[in-house]
């Protein structure tokens, strides 16, 4: 276990606790010690617990019980949103979606952390600004994650090629390999929900479109050449088939069994994909690399868990404490060997026997931090709503919508998104 925080120093950071961003005051707590809650998205491989168990043996006066939420990123912050506008005292350390920041600090939900408390000079770069909202520490990273292009390196070896680096080497292989081999060429997560928000924001990047909204998402940043570059680059593929059209269904899991089963030769997907794969028919036969972009390398999206900390908890002393032990680097390393995902301390990503049994570390490292993150907005449900109706549109047959018309009607959207009071 690393070094904890005096209670002192804990003290004097919840004495300094400021407005949210928005302007709402959060409740002033004295005292703040004993037993408190961790909610967070289910644990689907059983990890979290013996960590748990870890600080409840050390601290028996201050236990944390595990809450528990449904898998779903929009049902989790739904719970998260109902508790928190009841002002409940219930939830104590909030395991946040990166993309939940803005929203959280904005509403005055959460409560700004000191950053000396934490060693984020270990952490990637583009992982501690993830948890950064108008020049304030509002959470602490504690999983990271960037998309990756998954490739069929058995069959690229049959035709003498090397994995693509670029859209129009993409383009090329997947139009071969298909004809060649029968197998679909290419799919991400294309059905209209936040994965095809990714998807979209990830291709913008990858064409120098830029971030589609400012850091601090008060302007629509968005390059509209990029943007239509990255939206032909999809329907492109859609129209000319090498894009399965039954793709446009598939999210995270729909597109990793559609790999792992032989019936892609590309995919795009989160690294907790990868040790499936190695269980299944296409184990020994595949490898992953940076996602391509129009002219190289292209930029995924950061994903990942924040921890924060309510502003309604009456245990934020032992809290604070907690979220400093939970993402420590012995605790970090257990993330990944026993969690499998991706953790937040750069060391991990160099350490040779980490890289033996997990394979995809340094490409990993390599695409966070050309990652980015998405849309910073206090109104992020909306935007990411907005981008998945509007990209869903176009990439559905008989593709009448212009590219041009699409990324302009879709601005629009997004600036009326952010004027909104």
């Amino acid at each position: 276990m690393n070094r904890l925080v005096p209670l002192a120093l804990a003290a004097a950071l919840l004495a300094g606790c400021t407005a949210g961003a928005g302007g709402q005051e959060p409740p002033r707590r004295e005292g703040g010690t004993g037993p408190f809650t961790l909610v967070t998205g289910r644990d689907t491989t059983g990890y979290l617990r013996p960590l748990l168990d870890r600080w409840n043996r050390s601290r028996p006066a201050e236990r944390v019980t595990l809450l528990e939420l449904p898998e779903a990123a929009d049902e989790q912050r739904a719970q998260m949103v109902a508790n928190l506008q009841a002002r409940s005292d219930r939830y104590d350390v909030l395991g946040l979606d990166v993309v939940w920041t803005a929203e959280f600090a904005d509403a005055g939900w959460i409560v700004p952390l000191e950053r000396s408390m934490f060693p984020l000079d270990r952490f990637l770069p583009p992982v501690v600004d993830t948890a950064v909202y108008r020049g304030k520490l509002w959470a602490v990273p504690y999983t990271s994650n960037a998309g990756l292009l998954y490739y069929r390196k058995d069959l690229l070896a049959k035709e003498g090629l090397a994995p693509p680096r670029t859209w129009a080497e993409l383009r090329e292989q997947a139009r071969a390999l298909h004809e060649e081999y029968g197998v679909g060429g290419y799919a991400g997560q294309f059905l209209a929900y936040e994965g095809l928000t990714v998807n979209f924001a990830e291709a913008v990047q990858s064409a120098g479109g830029g971030p589609i909204l400012s850091p601090d998402g008060t302007r629509v940043t968005m390059d509209a050449a990029g943007a239509k570059a990255g939206l032909d680059f999809l329907v492109g593929g859609l129209r000319e088939g090498w894009i399965p059209k039954e793709s446009l269904s598939y999210k995270e899991e729909e597109s990793r069994l559609a790999f792992q089963e032989g019936r892609l030769a590309f995919a795009r997907n989160w690294p907790p994909a990868y040790g499936p794969a190695t269980q299944s028919e296409i184990a020994g036969r595949f490898a992953v690399t940076r996602l391509p972009g129009l002219d190289g390398p292209g930029s995924s999206t950061l994903g990942g868990t924040n921890l924060a900390l309510s502003a309604f908890s009456k245990r934020q002393k032992s809290a604070v404490e907690f979220i400093r032990y939970f993402t420590g680097l012995e605790n970090q390393r257990r993330v990944l060997t026993d969690g499998s995902f991706p953790p937040v301390w750069t060391e991990l990503y160099d350490d040779p026997a980490l890289i033996r049994r997990f394979p995809y570390l340094p490409v990993l490292k390599e695409s966070i931090l050309s990652a980015r993150p998405r849309p910073v907005s206090a109104n992020y449900d909306q935007v990411s709503l907005a981008i998945a109706g509007a990209v869903s549109g176009a990439l559905t047959p008989p593709f009448e919508e212009s590219s041009d018309d699409v990324v302009a009607s879709l601005k629009g959207q997004l600036n009326e998104i952010i004027r909104a009071p």
